[in-house]
């Protein structure tokens, strides 16, 4: 299957996860998880996201073997290195970006997301230190794929393709480097020196962009900032809400999923 039909039919799954027609969503991706990474990644994160709704440990398992999956499937279709001190070296120290296929770009991309979520799972099914470390280990690759993707944003064509890998890099950007500001300063200041970044402003800043853009991503952007604004704010007293701009970034998706509009007004309620 060649990227840009693996990216349509990956709009289309989508759209029918966010109209709550989950099982559909899932039969649209499984026949080509195997084969291709933007139906891998999309597979393992419906599924890794109804188990952190249910957080039922059967629901766990199947999230995470469908992630291991789906981080064969991008292993297979990323850029390949000659030898294993040649990759190490490569995520270790700075270098000229690569060259690569758009299909190898979003190996990468889609390679850095499963990871992340992978991570996400490990912390709640395993709570011992040795469960802590691997995570840990897990979003640090992560971080460091979205990092490299990053260098590469003006590597692609300027075409629908380029648009989706473009909105994959704001929202993982913008998402690591929100979350981290969330921490505090001393913690913070720990993981910049295992080589984080928590710069609020450049994760919102990457977030906006990241929703502005007509990519598979934009409306997850959108949902992260929404929650920053209407609950995390809240939570930690900051006095930064901004529920407007969460309103106007959420409105093109209102009336095309309904459910979208309910969860918007509850949440605007709450």
């Amino acid at each position: 299957m060649d990227l840009k039909t693996a990216l349509n039919e990956c709009s289309v799954a989508l759209s029918l996860f966010l109209n709550n027609r989950f099982s559909e969503a899932l039969d649209v991706l499984r026949p080509w998880r195997d084969v291709s990474v933007c139906h891998a990644m999309g597979y393992g994160s419906i599924l890794a996201m109804q188990a952190g709704m249910t957080f039922d440990p059967r629901d766990m398992q199947t999230a995470m073997l469908a992630l291991k999956d789906g981080l064969n499937t991008c292993q297979k279709l990323r850029k390949r290195r000659s030898t294993v001190l040649d990759a190490i070296s490569y995520m270790l120290y700075k270098h000229e970006p690569e060259q690569m296929t758009e299909e190898e770009m979003h190996a990468e991309l889609c390679y850095a997301e499963v990871l992340l979520q992978m991570a996400a799972l490990s912390f709640v099914e395993d709570e011992s230190m040795i469960g802590f470390i691997k995570a840990g280990l897990k979003m640090r690759t992560s971080y460091l794929t979205f990092k490299e993707c990053e260098t590469l944003l003006d590597k692609g064509k300027d075409n629908d393709a380029h648009n989706h890998f473009v909105g994959g890099v704001n929202m993982g950007i913008g998402s690591f480097n929100l979350m981290l500001s969330l921490f505090p300063a001393r913690i913070l200041r720990l993981l910049e020196f295992v080589g984080f970044s928590g710069n609020r402003e450049v994760g919102l800043s990457h977030l906006r962009h990241g929703a502005a853009t007509n990519s598979l991503r934009s409306i997850l952007s959108a949902f992260t900032l929404l929650m920053f604004n209407i609950y995390i704010t809240v939570i930690l007293g900051t006095g930064e809400c901004n529920l407007a701009e969460a309103e106007a970034l959420l409105k093109p998706y209102t009336l095309k999923f309904p459910k979208v509009r309910q969860l918007t007004h509850s949440a605007a309620n709450d």
